[in-house]
């Protein structure tokens, strides 16, 4: 659709993808509060929404960025070694700013976060387990379709681990304490329909804005020679993380950390497990050597270390711990540029 994006001069192509971006993310943000409202008509609990439906909901600009550049990789119409560095880049990168410079962010807003055991066991060790399923998987430089069908199941098998756990534990809440406010539910079956249709658009409105994008770095990768997992990393990562970002902190505010923890884990395991499952079963994806010596081992690390410091803690994090993830990133981002800058 964009495709002649890529005779513009370099700095067209930038302005495009920054508008690009700002689509997406808009577009994006209206389908996670509907979508937000929607778990709550159904009787969902805050954290089995963070976990599921919020989770996938935020994760909408990385899926919908796989599945474009897989359908592109399919047709011919994109390369696949540049739209796979791409996008695994900007996948595992908004996985690395969640885990790290996000929580950070959330947990020194809220002062302190508590988890408890039972989450540090039913959400964070799946969370560190997808890593490094995708690092073991993608070692051999490449995700299968049947690599895409082992994450894509896990996926399935996983989710309905939490429905059924929900369904034995759920406790029904009052609408305004799961949603923020009353407004933000829709109160009859004719307006959950209506919401549906509007998440639906704005979604519409999400592939062709990653669609846009795409093209776009694609064409700044071969005009000017930068790694393609680079600019996914530094770029899209980010990008892609503020639909997580705007939801936790709206979680909080609304003193709903359950939505806030169980949407930045909850997509940390959506994130692999759909966004890259789902494309690689499309199309199969070449892969960076920096996502599995690098990128991908640093997420499992900062997982494993993050899991420790909240078992020690009794699942307390406070401000000094958010100051320490936050600083956790800007390392990886600086040993990143600096010694795995080349795919």
């Amino acid at each position: 659709m964009f495709s002649f994006l890529h005779t513009q001069p370099l700095g067209i192509n930038i302005v495009a993808g920054v508008v690009g971006i700002a689509f997406l993310i808009a577009a994006a943000d209206q389908a996670v509060k509907r979508l937000i409202g929607l778990a709550t008509y159904f009787d969902l609990s805050t954290t089995f929404m963070g976990m599921t439906v919020v989770s996938l909901a935020t994760s909408i600009p990385e899926i919908t960025a796989h599945l474009t550049a897989s359908a592109g990789i399919l047709r011919g119409t994109m390369d696949p070694k540049i739209a796979s560095a791409i996008v695994l880049g900007a996948n595992i990168g908004s996985d690395v700013v969640q885990q790290t410079l996000i929580l950070g962010m959330v947990v020194f807003f809220a002062g302190t976060l508590y988890f408890r055991r039972y989450f540090l066991w039913k959400s964070m060790l799946p969370m560190i387990g997808t890593t490094v399923m995708c690092i073991i998987l993608g070692w051999d430089r490449h995700y299968s379709r049947w690599d895409g069908l082992i994450l894509f199941g896990t996926f399935i098998v996983y989710t309905y681990y939490l429905y059924r756990d929900e369904r034995k534990h759920y406790q029904k809440e009052e609408p305004a304490e799961a949603a923020g406010k009353e407004e933000d539910v829709p109160k009859t079956g004719r307006e959950a329909l209506i919401w549906g249709l509007y998440a639906m658009a704005a979604m519409v409105v999400t592939i062709i804005s990653a669609d846009m994008v795409l093209r776009v770095t694609e064409g700044i990768v071969q005009s000017t020679g930068v790694s393609g997992s680079l600019i996914g990393v530094m770029t899209l990562g980010i990008a892609s993380a503020l639909p997580e970002l705007s939801t936790a902190i709206s979680g909080i505010g609304n003193k709903e950390h359950g939505i806030s923890l169980g949407t930045l884990i909850g997509s940390n395991i959506t994130n692999p497990l759909v966004a890259i499952g789902g494309g690689a079963l499309v199309s199969g994806y070449w892969v960076p050597g920096p996502l599995v010596r690098w990128d991908l081992p640093w997420e499992t690390g900062t997982g494993l270390i993050l899991w420790g410091i909240l078992w020690l803690t009794k699942g307390r994090l406070n401000r000094a711990g958010a100051i320490y993830l936050m600083v956790l990133y800007f390392v990886y981002v600086g040993m990143r540029f600096a010694f795995f800058a080349v795919d």
